[in-house]
């Protein structure tokens, strides 16, 4: 196909010229007319020489009449045009294109884009782009609505324009539509060619926004559907688990909590209980604020499983988490009588080979672990639900590792990260969305205050008061910098600090990246004990530390980190019934701080995610791009969340559809190979 035409066979380019492309990630000719205008100038409106005036950038219409050439310092020449209009003459300046007088000679008509000033009454030109009107011409560099490109060294924008025209002629023929007809008469969408073309070379507005909506749906259909192909692709062949519909296991778990379950609990329990009892294999996303209750639904799911006869298995990404999970599921099965065991990295060895030996014969109902549970040498007897909690720190083939482990066990993710509806359905549009939307009853709000430098003294007292109460603190050094070291350091550095000058009468204690598993557990646990009055620590208590006597936190760098981020660190206080505080420290600018404000009148973290996107946009939302987030060409989020929406919805009709469609295979063609590309 000719889009996988190396660029180097289209004229002009050449090795070298390729090779500078090639630092924009174009290989192909594909690439180049994928390789989308970052912004557009409207040159349309033409001027006679007697209209424009000093200062503005004007577009005219004019005839070269003479040329002159001067050097005005060395290596600086200037070239200067006589030019006619309609109405009056004027100049048009150039420096160091002696080869314009050639390109251009006396008798020629072009159009000239640049700012206009008057020297000696007269309108002159300093000119910043032209063409050339000459039989033939394909007008691309003004007169028109103009496209600008992100470039490199070496390469420019009248060139690239060139290139890419050439590169439109040259697939006129032969581009491959890999929208169904159907879709786009649904949709009333212009050709694929017909885009292509409007998006780089606009013919007004209307054409623009037609060809953008296009290439833009194309592009999260193509993402959507490649998602829902790959979810099929594992199901294929493999039937899922149907688990039994009544159980009463099941409600005399939910009997003996010791609250009621919320109504977005309760909701988000009945999705996945159906879907456990429907024979194809569950793939749920549970997400809720922190401290919604997501691990009592989520033991509610692991019961149902046992009940029938099946394991269950947890997999937390760190020690610390793996063994709070253990022991919150411990207490809430310890009516049902199911044991819960917990692999990780640090289970000694004679203990582990038990574990091992019991997930094997099936005598160990349900194991909470680390990454320990993917090792080569664990196996289960009949595993049948799958429990991932904070999805993004594990890679897609860690997950894909677990379930392989049973037949076709049922999948439940969990993350605390309130994602975006819209980055949800990027991220994870294979998986069905249940969402915590509301917090158990009897949480308290967590008052929070932006605060400088100079008022941090503020906050070392009502921290110490806190402590006198018998309340317990944590202060967060985040880690920025990606050495561990560091980071260690700075928290390092500040415990001591806070131990030596601000609270010498009570104990500090430190935890950070660079402690081994072991070591971080032990400072926990003092912690937990309430023989640690102020815990100094990196974001390793971000997710899933549950300390209920802490009520209050001190962030410092705030301005650093994302506001989902914070929301999320905020939420490890006010777990118990006193009033808790957080206070951000930043020595950011007023934009930074006024960006933290949001966080003291707003306590909905999905609304706080929904605004950090906004603000920082997907790339940055998780703080690095190793969580299976697309980086799409065109489409952005969440502006175009609806267009999103429609792509989900249609991905999942086709892939309903029985038996294939011929006039469906190029799509189904580009999504598999868009799913290539990645790794799953």
């Amino acid at each position: 196909m000719i889009l996988d035409h190396p660029v180097a066979t289209l004229k002009y380019v050449g090795h070298q010229r390729a090779a500078r492309l090639s630092r924009l990630g174009i290989q192909t000719i594909g690439d180049l007319l994928w390789h989308f205008p970052r912004r557009y100038e409207d040159r349309r409106q033409l001027k006679d020489l007697a209209e424009v005036t000093t200062g503005e950038v004007a577009t005219v219409q004019v005839t070269i009449r003479a040329w002159q050439e001067k050097e005005v310092r060395p290596r600086l020449r200037l070239i200067r045009a006589l030019i006619q209009g309609q109405q009056g003459t004027g100049f048009a300046v150039w420096f160091n294109q002696p080869h314009l007088k050639r390109q251009m000679p006396a008798g020629t008509r072009v159009i000239l884009t640049g700012k206009v000033r008057y020297r000696d009454y007269q309108p002159e030109i300093q000119v910043i782009d032209y063409e050339t009107l000459g039989e033939g011409d394909p007008g691309l560099h003004t007169g028109r609505i103009v496209p600008f490109y992100a470039l490199t060294a070496g390469l420019s924008q009248r060139w690239l324009r060139l290139v890419i025209h050439l590169a439109l002629e040259t697939v006129a023929g032969d581009l491959p539509e890999v929208l169904p007809p159907s879709l786009c008469r649904r949709y009333r969408l212009i050709p694929r060619l017909q885009a292509l073309k409007y998006i780089h070379f606009p013919p007004d507005a209307a054409g623009l926004h037609q060809a953008r909506r296009r290439l833009k749906y194309e592009e999260l259909l193509i993402w959507e559907l490649g998602l829902n192909l790959h979810r099929a692709q594992q199901e294929q062949g493999r039937q899922g688990i149907a688990h039994t519909p009544a159980n009463n296991l099941v409600n005399r778990m939910v009997d003996s909590l010791p609250f009621k379950l919320t109504t977005a609990q309760a909701r988000a329990l009945a999705e996945i209980l159906a879907d456990m009892e429907a024979p194809r294999p569950m793939a749920r996303l549970l997400q809720g604020d922190v401290g919604s209750g997501k691990t009592v639904v989520a033991a509610v799911a692991m019961v149902k499983a046992v009940a029938g006869g099946w394991q269950a298995a947890l997999m937390a990404p760190t020690e610390v988490l793996a063994e709070q999970h253990s022991r919150t599921l411990g207490q809430l099965l310890a009516p049902l009588q199911i044991p819960v065991v917990t692999l990780t990295g640090s289970t000694p060895r004679t203990e582990r080979q038990t574990i091992l030996a019991g997930l094997a014969s099936g005598q160990l109902p349900l194991v909470v672990g680390t990454h320990a549970l993917i090792q080569d040498d664990v196996s289960f007897k009949s595993l049948g639900l799958v429990v991932i909690d904070e999805q993004h720190r594990f890679g897609v083939d860690q997950r894909a590792a677990l379930q392989t482990k049973g037949e076709c066990p049922d999948l439940l993710v969990m993350t605390a990260t309130p994602i975006p509806r819209t980055l949800a359905l990027a991220i994870y549009g294979d998986l069905d969305i249940s969402a915590l939307d509301e917090l158990p009853p009897g949480r308290q709000p967590v008052a929070t205050y932006v605060i400088t430098e100079k008022q941090r003294p503020r906050a070392y007292r009502l921290i110490e008061r806190e402590i006198r109460a018998g309340h317990q603190a944590y202060v967060i050094c985040p880690v920025i910098d990606t050495n561990d070291d560091v980071a260690a350091e700075a928290a390092t550095a500040m415990a001591r600090k806070l131990q030596e000058e601000v609270f010498p009468g009570y104990p500090v204690g430190l935890v950070h990246g660079r402690l081994r598993p072991a070591e971080k557990e032990e400072v926990m646990n003092a912690f937990r004990e309430g023989k640690i009055a102020v815990l100094v620590a990196t974001t390793v208590v971000e997710v899933g530390v549950d300390v209920p006597n802490a009520t209050v936190m001190l962030i410092e760098g705030a301005e650093r980190l994302g506001l989902a981020q914070l929301h999320q660190l905020r939420g490890r206080v006010g777990r118990g019934t006193a009033a808790a505080h957080c206070f951000l420290v930043t020595r950011g600018s007023p934009a930074a701080r006024e960006r933290l404000a949001i966080l003291t009148t707003n306590r909905d973290g999905f609304a706080i995610a929904e605004a950090d996107l906004r603000l920082r946009g997907p790339g940055e939302f998780f703080g690095t791009r190793q969580h299976g987030l697309p980086e799409f060409r065109l489409a952005q989020l969440p502006g175009d969340s609806r267009i999103l929406e429609q792509a989900r919805q249609d991905a999942r009709e086709i892939c309903r559809r029985e038996g294939p469609l011929p006039e469906y295979e190029p799509l189904y063609q580009a999504a598999r190979e868009k799913m290539a590309g990645l790794h799953f």
